[in-house]
Order: C-alpha cells, then structure tokens, then sequence
C-alpha cells in the first residue's frame, strides 16, 4: 500500500488522494494499517473472485468483442476487528517507472479501460468477514483491438493529527484488470536512446566497466513481456537476469534499460549488440514471440591511464640516454682536448728542459778552462 498524504487546515477541506500500488503478476495481497490517530487499525485484502469466493486469480483477464460486455466478481476481506465500509473505485492502469502495475490517481480521469468498469460505490464488511462484490465490463463498439489495462480498488479515508493541522490518508489496495478487445494484434516496439560509453578506471592496473542503456518503447496494440541479451567485449549479458521476471509493457509505453559489463579493460573501441525479443501473452496464458530487433553498437575505450603510464616510461627512458649521452660527449670532448695539447707540444718542441752532454763535449771544455 502507497499512502500520499495532504495537509488540510480548518479552513480547508479534507483532501485524499492515493496511488494504488500492485505487483505485476498479482494484486497486493492486504494493506498496512490505516485509522484515525487511536482508532483501530485496519486492514484488508481485494482479490479477484466467483460468485461464492476468492477463485486463485491473481488479476482478471477477459477477451471481449467491442461492443459486448462481461461480468465477474471479485472478494473484499475485512481483516480488522471492527465493521468498515470500504469506497470502491476503477480506473485506468499503467506500468510505473519500477516496471510495477498502477493505476490512476483518485483526482484523475481515465479514458480507457477504467471507464469501462461498473461496479458499486462502496461494500460494508464485518470484522472478519468477506463481501463479494459484483462487477462489469462493458466495451465501448469503437474500442480498438488490443490490450487495456484498469484496476479495481477497495479504499478507506483516514484522518490523523500533527503539527495542528489534519491529514487526510485515503489507502487502497487492490488488482490488475486486462482487457483485451478482440480484433487484429499488432505486436510492434522499437529500440530508442542508444547509448553505450566505457567508464574508465584512472588506475591503470584495474580494468573498467561499460555501461549500455536503451529505451524500449511498445508501438503495438498488446502488452509486452520484454527481454533480450546485450553482447560487447565477448561478454554477452542477458535481461531480465536470471530469477527475474520480464519487464511488462503497456501499448504506448516506454521503458528505460541499463546495464552494466564489468572488468573490461580498455582495447580502444569494442563492437557490440543489443537484441531484444519480447513476448506477448494471450489471455489464456500462451506466450508467443515476436520477431526480435538488433541493435548495433559500437563503445570507444581507450586506454588513456595506461597511455600515460606508457608516456612517462618514455620520458625516463629518453632522460637516461640523454644524460648517458651527454656524459659521453663530455668524455670525449676532454679526450680530444688532451690529444690536441698534445699535438701542440710536438709541434712546437717541447717545454724547455736542461739538455745532456756527451763525454768528449766535457773534456773539451775542461781543456779549454786549463789552457
């Protein structure tokens, strides 16, 4: 149960309003408690029924020819402890943005299927007890064939005080009515806002992830149960994942999908595939598929962190040889330097240094000094 709740003063009226929250695969088996601030809790359930019960159905489903009409039923419980009178509502349904079915608010106006359903203003049940309530379909003769969607709902108004001023709380709780009109089915869709980009991990020595989104939009005239596969990177991803269940699409709705392949590391530009399969369910429970749609992409993943990394490796290695090179060219600059004095010196003589004499040089000049 989803309550939404309006602040009211004394000079206002009460206002309610509240959205029906169901499971796509069956209604909401019983709501939290609702009363006045000391009042006894309430709760309730509303499931699909015969004439003398609860039947197991979780939502209603009937195939109607436009222009005829259908009745049925369905159980109101009253869980509580003491009597309540419940208000009873239709109206038109729709899938929200959490891939669960909903229905309009009670401030809105439904056009579709939720106009199509009659059934009482209100049920009274004792504690305890269950109210089989009486309802009816009636197709207009211009509806169009397909799938239409509506809820019924069991509600009750509650007030609570706070802060000085009133809260009003209308909770409802109820299920999903399908509606297929018969005629020619047109299973159609379309994949929109591609998007595919790789989120890179600045640290080069972990691997990044890529993320893909799209949007599925239902261009056909029945529900569709989507599902399909994304393949990147030789990785290949399936939706729903395993254990979950597909998501429901209205005709005329769009769904947003996003996925996510991990531990990718950036080889500069990955091809990939999105292909979705949906599949539509008769009103019997019989699923068939509908031809799939492929879808071309191509994510950019370059692997910037390791580029740089690559880049400075680079730069160290220039540095050493341009520091051992430069010491080399020291090294021989001095070494040419040096043979270069030394040509000098040979060429010029030689420094000046005292020079031996012979023996016969000695003799004469002693020779010379006794003389």
């Amino acid at each position: 149960m989803n309550r939404l709740r309006l602040l009211s003063t004394g000079r206002r009226a009460l206002a309610a309003l509240a959205l029906l929250v169901l499971g796509a695969s069956g209604a909401l088996a019983s709501a939290g408690p609702a009363a006045a601030e000391g009042a006894a809790p309430v709760s309730w359930s509303v499931t699909p029924a015969d004439a003398s019960g609860p039947d197991g159905r979780v939502i209603v489903e009937h195939a109607v020819d436009a222009g005829a009409s259908v009745d049925d039923f369905f159980a109101v419980r009253n869980l509580g402890a003491e009597e309540v009178t419940f208000r009873l509502s239709a109206a038109d349904g729709f899938t929200n943005d959490n891939g669960r079915f909903d229905m309009l608010a009670s401030d809105q106006q439904s056009v579709d299927a939720g106009a199509w359903i009659s059934l009482p203003e209100s049920v009274t049940v004792a504690p305890g007890g269950t109210a089989v309530v009486p309802f009816t379909i009636v197709v207009p003769a211009n509806a169009e064939p397909g799938d239409h969607a509506a809820g019924i709902a069991a509600s009750i108004l509650s007030v609570e005080q706070g802060d000085g001023a009133s809260v009003g709380v209308e909770s409802r709780v109820g299920f999903k009515v399908m509606t297929r009109v018969t005629g020619e089915l047109e299973p159609a869709f379309s994949v929109q806002q591609v998007s595919a980009d790789y989120r890179t991990s600045w640290n080069p020595l972990r691997a990044g992830d890529i993320a893909v989104s799209f949007e599925v939009v239902n261009e056909g005239n029945t529900r569709l149960a989507v599902a399909g596969t994304v393949a990147v990177a030789g990785r290949e991803l399936a939706f729903p994942a395993e254990g979950e269940r597909a998501q429901e699409l209205l005709p005329g709705e769009r769904r947003a999908f996003a996925l996510e392949i991990d531990q990718v590391w950036p080889l500069v530009a990955f091809p990939g595939e999105i292909v979705v399969a949906p599949t539509v369910t008769t009103v019997g429970g019989e699923t068939s598929e509908v031809a799939p749609v492929s879808t071309s992409i191509l994510v950019w993943a370059m692997p910037w962190p390791q580029l740089l990394v690559l880049v400075g490796l680079v730069l160290v290695v220039l540095a050493l040889v341009w520091r051992r090179g430069r010491s080399k060219r020291r090294l021989d600059a001095m070494l040419a330097e040096a043979r270069e004095e030394g040509r000098r010196d040979s060429a010029g003589g030689g420094p000046d240094l005292p020079q031996a004499t012979s023996g016969a040089d000695t003799a004469a000049a002693a020779a010379h000094r006794e003389g």
